[in-house]
């Protein structure tokens, strides 16, 4: 029987990581793999979905009282039946509570039951915040190696090398014992040829690292590269993606973002993050039972994961929250929200006891800004966010349009070379502008800086009047040659930024969206406030500026409107509204600058909706073509359930199981003749009236177990799912009753029924199929996968693209 989508033997074949091909593009194999490690080979405790039974002509006898490995689970590149793994879940809580009252043992075990979900929220907060700071301490190191090294301890970075120097404060980057490789190898730092050795050194550390980075994701782990973000919406919308989740997945991705981050390509770090503390969850549930035999009780779990990543990501528990609501959760109830809270929390206080910038901040780029902002400003603010919209939509087509031209042509069969390309073009291009040479979380921490007395940086080297000066706020004074200087190269930096990142994201190394989508926005905002702070000290007469921005205020605050332009720009490509402006608010420790990053972010939201109704990771969802079922957009079609489901007109009949009439071999040439992942049961093929639905792979599993462990049963043996076995001959074989593995409620609707209705059934009972009836007879079946070929189809899409290019 070792023909398609059969398998005689072990349904237990181990499918790692390495094992599998890049998702956008693989060639896929949807043969009978399990996990690794291993996700629900114990099935067990479940009178609903256990095993099935074998009765005898003389003796009755279920021999699959036991549950089977591998019955009630699912097959890799499919999608979960929330409402069976939801009612599996129930049954066992109902058990667990039942048995608690009938002794001691069983009641202590109810409680860890119920105390297991915190339990693991607080490993997954612990791992998860660990990660973090191992990732910050080694990225700030390796970054800062391009540049030199630390005499006194090769393992110090620049600032924490210069810490115990007693040099002065506006000296503080040039102390002696951090040396920069001129200084190291021809013993000093000046003059062309030094400047030339450490363009080199700089170019060859990033080479050195990006190839590293891409040469570990396509050797150990192909699931490691790119952001994480679409296939964990994906996921968590229930669809199986085996080793996505993975140990090596988990430790190459780790690995790798720091590499990638410090080869100084146009990335971040944060989108990747949520990837990390989604392996960090997956692997932790297999500590706990209920999670590692639920496939929706685990999706709970990775919510609250991806709550903690985005915690430890940006500082913001609570942005992390309302981001895996608003953004990647598909099922979100009550429950996952208090113990994501708990898990981002945890996740963000470990992060705060690592210190990994050693400034008590959880983030590089902390500012707190001390003066108000005027109704007049919100000018402004409202362009930023025009400028964010249009950047967004911009960018997410640019990029799409990139990814799909790396995915149809033989670009994508050489990923090493094109992300030594880029790396080699973005160092080369990088290293001149001080502002593209320095880390991105740096340039946004000194493009957010406040200016004081005793800022350094050329963005504060404004015409100084001490006269005017009281207390800690300085007044808007005039630009000097160093602000003119560094917004000449902020603008350079800015189209550098603009389009490196288009060619960056979506290559074949962890790369995330937030770092540069925000780098874009503050280089702009930063350059607005420098030029609105500069109109008003030069017209301060004018009658905009007349009320409330006198000679010797400081009315402008530059640093607000690169954090303003930040949140347009990340709300342009995300399109978050609510968790972005939370996230930013948690970052500035300002309350009284939500209403600026709220007409921002809204702003960007519609000028970018208006060009295009798609985030970027839902452009990637669609462009890999993952079974995603958009629960924001409207169905606002007139097509029928008869219109779309299976079979159609010229179609052959649907393929059925009848309840007590076929045999052993014909059920198995069913399963060899086809592959679909179900098949209705009906009484007879001439009433076709509907009995239930059982899975192909708990017919495969319970067939090949019964011909191992029961004598009698063969080819020519009737398979029954009746309560009681038909009449036969004395003289015929043993017969397999498969009565448990028959799902005897599956969902139906009639052929009349609209097709909003059935998408929105699909979307909030994550239905993996509905079977379509008439007058109580069984007319066709609609799956998932039908449902958005549909949609695809009504919006002028490919509808052959979706389940994987």
């Amino acid at each position: 029987m070792d023909q398609k989508g059969y398998r005689r033997g072990s349904f237990q074949s181990s499918t790692s990581d390495e094992d599998m091909l890049e998702i956008a593009g693989a060639s896929l194999d949807f043969s009978m793999a399990d996990d690794d490690p291993p996700l629900e080979r114990e099935m067990g405790g479940f009178s609903s979905y256990n095993g099935g039974g074998m009765n005898g002509t003389s003796t009755m006898m279920d021999f699959l009282e036991e549950p089977l490995p591998g019955v009630g689970t699912y097959e890799d590149f499919n999608t979960i039946d929330w409402v069976r793994e939801k009612s599996r879940d129930r049954d066992r809580h109902r058990e667990i509570t039942s048995r608690s009252k009938e002794s001691t043992w069983a009641l202590i075990h109810s409680v860890s039951d119920a105390f297991s979900g915190w339990l693991l929220m607080l490993l997954i907060g612990l791992l998860a915040g660990s990660l973090a700071g191992l990732i910050d301490i080694s990225a700030h190191w390796m970054t800062d190696l391009k540049e030199g090294v630390c005499l006194a301890g090769f393992w110090f970075n620049h600032e924490h090398c210069c810490w115990k120097s007693n040099t002065t404060f506006t000296d503080r980057d040039k102390c002696p014992e951090w040396k920069s490789w001129s200084q190291l190898i021809l013993g000093h730092g000046e003059g062309a040829f030094a400047y030339i050795l450490n363009y080199f050194m700089y170019v060859i550390w990033a080479l050195l690292f990006s190839l590293l980075a891409v040469l570990l994701v396509k050797g150990f782990a192909p699931y490691a590269c790119g952001s994480g973000i679409p296939e964990i919406k994906t996921i968590l919308s229930g669809f199986i993606i085996r080793g996505y989740l993975g140990k090596w997945t988990l430790v190459i991705k780790t690995i790798t973002l720091v590499l990638a981050v410090s080869s100084g390509l146009s990335l971040g770090k944060e989108g990747p993050l949520v990837h990390v503390a989604c392996c960090c969850g997956n692997i932790l549930c297999h500590l706990f039972t209920k999670y590692r035999k639920n496939e929706a009780k685990r999706r709970e779990v990775l919510s609250a994961a991806a709550a903690a990543g985005v915690s430890v990501a940006f500082g913001a528990p609570i942005g992390g929250v309302l981001f895996s609501l608003e953004e990647v959760s598909y099922y979100f109830p009550l429950k996952t929200l208090w113990r994501s809270f708990f898990a981002a929390l945890v996740a963000a206080f470990t992060l705060r006891s690592i210190n990994p910038f050693g400034n008590s901040r959880l983030v590089l780029f902390y500012v707190e800004f001390h003066m108000p902002w005027h109704l007049l400003e919100l000018v402004p603010f409202i362009l930023l966010g025009i400028f964010g919209g249009l950047w967004g939509a911009f960018f997410i087509r640019s990029n799409i349009a990139w990814c799909r031209r790396r995915k149809t042509t033989k670009l994508g069969k050489y990923p090493v070379l094109e992300v030594f390309v880029v790396t080699a073009i973005t160092a080369v291009l990088a290293f001149p502008n001080e502002y593209t040479r320095m880390s991105t979380s740096e340039l946004i921490s000194e493009l957010f800086n406040d200016c004081g007395i005793l800022d350094s940086s050329k963005l504060c080297e404004y015409v100084n009047d001490f006269n005017s000066t009281k207390g800690d706020d300085l007044p808007d004074r005039a630009a000097g040659p160093g602000v003119y200087t560094a917004m000449w190269q902020l603008a350079l930096a800015l189209v550098m930024k603009v389009f490196i990142t288009i060619f960056t994201f979506g290559m074949k190394v962890p790369s995330g969206l937030f770092i540069p989508s925000m780098a874009v926005g503050a280089i702009a905002g930063r350059l607005l406030g420098v030029a609105v702070e500069q109109l008003a000290f030069y017209h301060h007469d004018w009658a905009i500026f007349s009320g409330w921005c006198s000679p010797g205020a400081d009315c402008i605050t530059p640093g607000l409107y690169a954090m303003v332009g930040a949140a347009a720009c990340l709300g342009g490509v995300t399109r978050m509204t609510v968790s972005l402006v939370v996230i930013m608010f948690e970052l500035t420790g300002g309350l009284e600058y939500i209403v600026p990053l709220m007409a921002a972010a809204m702003t960007s939201k519609w000028v970018a909706d208006a060009i295009g109704r798609e985030g970027i990771y839902d452009a990637h969802i669609r462009l890999n073509g993952y079974p995603f079922l958009e629960a924001k957009e409207e169905f606002s079609h007139k097509t029928l359930a008869m219109d779309v489901m299976r079979p159609r007109r010229n179609d052959p009949p649907l393929t059925v199981i009848t309840q007590d009439s076929m045999t052993v071999e014909d059920v198995e040439t069913i399963i060899n003749d086809t592959t679909y992942s179900g098949y209705p049961v009906v009484v007879s093929r001439e009433s076709q009236r509907l009995v239930g639905f059982v899975l192909r792979r708990d017919l495969i599993i319970s067939i090949e177990n019964a011909r191992k462990k029961q004598d009698g049963i063969v080819s020519t043996s009737i398979i029954y799912f009746t309560d009681h076995s038909p009449p036969l001959p004395p003289s015929s074989p043993s017969m397999l009753k498969l009565r448990s593995i028959l799902d005897l409620s599956p969902f139906t609707v009639t052929d009349q029924t609209p097709m909003e209705i059935v998408v929105d059934i699909f979307r909030k009972l994550g239905l993996r199929q509905c079977l379509v009836t008439h007058n109580g007879k069984l007319l066709g079946i609609i799956t998932k996968k039908d449902v958005l070929k549909h949609i695809a189809q009504l919006a002028n899409q490919d509808p052959d693209s979706i389940l994987f290019n």
